[in-house]
């Protein structure tokens, strides 16, 4: 290796640490002492209020695609979800992570199929979490916390059961009314802890659910596109139930 391209590598090196070390310090932040008990509740029905929650219970179907990647269909009623990338689509049970796999078209055998369920229930876990995370502050499993920061009351939500890696905490920051605009995650998944993600772009459901469509993280935007729900296949503009089998 000739001195030039050792000199290249090292310089790309030590810009890599460098920026590694900016990301965890700058934007990265230790997981906060909170206090549970009936003020931590408060503020997290104050913020599921605001978000129309019970309203949340009557959305049947919702369909989005996430980061320009993953797509979804979701019949929540039966614990459905379809979940297309690439040349794959998966129709799973969520309550037992059992389904069909296509691929181009193609049923795959039992075997085949099992590393495509893995893949859809992990993304299902993480991208329906981006849609509808504020909802879930309350859910079982979860531990809620009120934390006194600069910005105002924030609630440290942990979950200890659930999803792909139970553990993971969040911070909400929320406005006066309950609105949330942004939360710090503590996360397995993401080497930063406490990296901050943006709530922003709310919109509405048919029943009147707020959801978020846009989170930016430092430079970094992710969007929710596509988003429509209904109570009908008709609503949804389908024009036959997508989860037969």
């Amino acid at each position: 290796m000739n001195r030039t391209l050792k000199t290249t590598l090292w310089v790309l090196l030590v810009t890599l640490f460098a920026l590694a070390v900016y990301v965890r310090v700058v934007m990265g932040m230790s997981m906060p002492d909170g206090q549970a008990g009936p003020e931590a509740d408060k503020l997290a029905k104050r913020m599921l209020e605001r978000l129309g929650a019970e309203a949340w219970d009557e959305t049947r179907y919702v369909q989005w695609t996430f980061a320009g990647r993953n797509s979804y269909k979701w019949d929540r009623s039966k614990s459905k979800v379809i979940v297309s990338w690439e040349d794959v689509e998966v129709i799973m049970d969520t309550r037992d992570r059992t389904g069909r796999v296509f691929v181009n078209g193609q049923v795959k055998n039992e075997e085949e199929a099992e590393r495509f369920l893995d893949k859809a229930w992990s993304n299902y876990c993480n991208d329906s979490f981006w849609l509808i995370a504020p909802l879930k502050a309350m859910d079982k499993g979860s531990k809620r916390e009120l934390v006194e920061t600069e910005d105002g009351p924030a609630l440290l939500v942990t979950y200890d059961q659930g999803g792909v890696t139970p553990g993971d905490s969040f911070l909400w920051y929320m406005n006066d009314d309950g609105l949330p605009y942004a939360y710090r995650m503590w996360v397995e998944v993401i080497p930063v802890p406490g990296l901050k993600a943006s709530w922003e772009d709310w919109t509405s459901l048919h029943t009147g659910t707020l959801i978020a469509q846009k989170h930016k993280l430092g430079p970094l935007s992710i969007r929710v596109t596509n988003l429509t729900s209904g109570s009908t296949i008709e609503d949804m503009g389908w024009t036959n139930d997508p989860f037969a089998l």
